[in-house]
């Protein structure tokens, strides 16, 4: 079986809208009606996956985004399954530390919650720094920040690639993007995509 091969651009790395144009190259950014992880909607989406597919390009990404995180003086890096895996990945690869998940586990009593799984486990008063791919409210940080804590560890900064709250997210730490971004998000009640009846898809991985 022969394999096809494809060349990677290696990207000299400056500024936030170089960062952007990464995204823009590797079609990335796309336009329609959809609906966040968040619940709500957008005419705005940042397929992340697109870029990281490229391990030289998320090894860069990572690295640049490690670069804002260093002062967080980080022993692991810990992100919600599954959009920010790679980008733990990287980010902790660029820092010389531990990179974890969680996972979402549904319980009957609790509903769905956030937890360290397959042995993954944080000593006692661990620094660590919660990444992820996109932040729009930020829940999935704060879910990511509660189990950290749960288990142990004391979470001294966040990060994510691209920010699309416009830097509104407060999360009581220190906080780093590559790109941020202010995108307008709708509540499904009052969506003017919705109202024009234009077809809204789910592209994330959760359903």
């Amino acid at each position: 079986m022969q394999r096809s091969q494809s060349t990677v651009r290696i990207y000299l790395i400056v500024s936030e809208e170089q960062f952007l144009q990464i995204f823009r190259e590797h079609g990335a950014l796309i336009e329609g009606h959809f609906i966040l992880t968040s619940g709500l909607h957008s005419d705005r989406y940042i397929q992340c996956a697109l870029v990281l597919q490229h391990p030289p390009v998320a090894e860069q990404l990572g690295a640049a985004l490690a670069g804002k995180l260093r002062g967080t003086e980080a022993a692991a890096v810990v992100a919600p399954a599954l959009g920010g895996i790679l980008v733990a990945h990287e980010v902790a690869r660029a820092l010389g530390v531990r990179a974890l998940f969680t996972e979402r586990v549904p319980g009957a009593a609790t509903g769905d919650s956030m937890a360290l799984r397959r042995g993954f486990t944080l000593a006692r008063g661990e620094p660590v720094c919660v990444v992820e791919d996109v932040m729009t409210t930020g829940g999935s940080t704060r879910e990511t920040m509660h189990c950290v804590e749960r288990a142990g560890g004391v979470v001294t900064g966040a990060g994510s690639l691209i920010d699309r709250s416009g830097g509104a997210v407060d999360l009581g730490v220190p906080r780093a993007a590559l790109v941020t971004l202010d995108v307008k998000n709708y509540d499904p009640s009052d969506c003017p995509l919705c109202k024009a009846g234009i077809p809204a898809v789910k592209p994330g991985s959760r359903r």
